[in-house]
């Protein structure tokens, strides 16, 4: 058996007066899960718990991320945090602030067997 992505999210978050870079992380990760909705857990019978869910995360500083604070944020699933350089920091000197933009993309991986499934031909012409 093979594990196969079955969906890939991205989404962005920020902490505009914080400057938390765990706390932008989030939100990215937050938006990317509201992007999707994964219907073949229940119309396939699957468990959630064989998901494995790759998350990546973009920062300025990928040292000040919590990364089990970031898994927390999903709901199903086994999830994997993975914090690179990315994302960006706006500095506001009027303010002496720094808002932080964090980037997620949030890959959900199912072990499939292999030959289990196709597309049928009607799927695959326009």
């Amino acid at each position: 058996m093979t594990e196969k992505r079955i969906i890939l999210e991205l989404g962005s978050g920020n902490d505009l007066y914080g400057g938390d870079y765990t706390k932008a992380a989030c939100r990215a990760v937050q938006d990317a899960l509201h992007h999707s909705s994964i219907m073949l857990f229940k119309a396939l019978g699957y468990d959630h718990r064989d998901m494995r869910v790759e998350v990546t995360i973009g920062v300025q500083r990928p040292d000040q991320v919590d990364a089990a604070v970031v898994a927390a944020e999903l709901p199903r699933g086994r999830p994997q945090v993975t914090v690179v350089f990315g994302g960006l920091d706006v500095h506001d000197p009027v303010q002496d602030t720094t808002h932080v933009i964090a980037t997620a993309a949030v890959a959900a991986f199912l072990p499939i067997e292999a030959g289990k499934w196709r597309l049928s031909e009607s799927a695959t012409t326009d």
